[in-house]
């Protein structure tokens, strides 16, 4: 039995909402259902969401590389 170490939290609580912002401004430009307006996605299927968190994915890493640049 393994002991299961949530990684999933964020280091700092108060980018939840920032990340919540992001995340419906992901989902607003794939055009995908308008369940997430609600706030509430069980009503999405794996694919609107993967496809919402991989655009997400999509636009950080050239906004941390450009990060990593300017240091």
């Amino acid at each position: 039995m393994s002991i299961r170490n949530n990684s999933n939290r964020l280091l700092n609580p108060e980018a939840l909402k920032a990340m919540d912002k992001f995340k419906l401004e992901a989902a607003k430009e794939l055009n995908v259902s308008q369940d997430y307006k609600s706030g509430y996605w069980g009503n999405m299927t794996s694919r609107e969401c993967g496809a919402v968190g991989g655009q997400m994915v999509t636009k950080m890493i050239p906004e941390y590389q450009n990060n990593i640049a300017n240091k």
